[in-house]
């Protein structure tokens, strides 16, 4: 493969990328669960910490996240409550979960290598770790894509995230993410966005 092609594969699927939020009742394979979670492993992180942590939810425990968020949803306001219910049946739907936590090591290594104020330095540093993290869940989302599987990054979930990380099992650090991964239950595309010079300045 020529580096043209390299790029224009990277770029294709960039632009393929979208949110899936029902899928087919078909497993996704452990190897390319692997591939994913690899490419997520090889994101920038501050410092080199990778102060991430990937949880793959199947089953029993998959339930279980679905249950919580079912019992959680009616205590918030309606737009609220009905994105925690389309995101309940995404993850009902789909064959396996990976969610993702910040281990709150960097925060650690940062406060003590810079020696700041605390309060400062938790800002700063738990800015980096959700920075790093991100970045993470980018290539997760971009390699699923790449193997021709669909994923949503469930934001809303950030509303329950001390109870999703208990539930997880993480004793510290903050949930970042939750991403449903499988085949998508019909073709479909993203939303259309809105043209480069609409978010581009330029300073010269």
């Amino acid at each position: 493969m020529t580096t043209f092609d390299s790029a224009a594969g990277t770029l294709g699927t960039i632009h393929q990328r979208h949110s899936v939020r029902v899928f087919l009742d078909r497993p996704v394979r452990d190897e390319d669960l692997r591939v994913i979670l690899d490419a997520a492993n090889q994101a920038p992180s501050a410092h080199n910490q990778q102060s991430w942590r990937f949880i793959i939810v199947r089953g029993r425990a998959k339930q279980e996240l679905v249950d919580l968020i079912g019992r959680r949803a009616p205590a918030f306001p309606r737009p609220a409550a009905a994105l925690l219910r389309l995101a309940a049946r995404s993850i009902a739907s789909a064959p396996v979960v990976i969610a993702v936590a910040n281990t709150g090591a960097l925060i650690d290594h940062g406060t003590e290598l810079f020696q700041i104020d605390k309060d400062m330095a938790r800002d700063f540093f738990r800015t980096m770790e959700i920075q790093s993290s991100a970045a993470a869940v980018e290539n997760l989302l971009l390699a699923a894509t790449a193997l021709g599987l669909g994923t949503v990054w469930l934001g809303i979930l950030f509303l329950l995230k001390d109870d999703v990380r208990q539930l997880l099992g993480e004793p510290a650090g903050e949930f970042m993410a939750v991403v449903p991964v499988g085949y998508a239950a019909r073709p479909g595309h993203g939303p259309k966005k809105r043209t480069l010079d609409a978010g581009v300045r330029r300073l010269d």
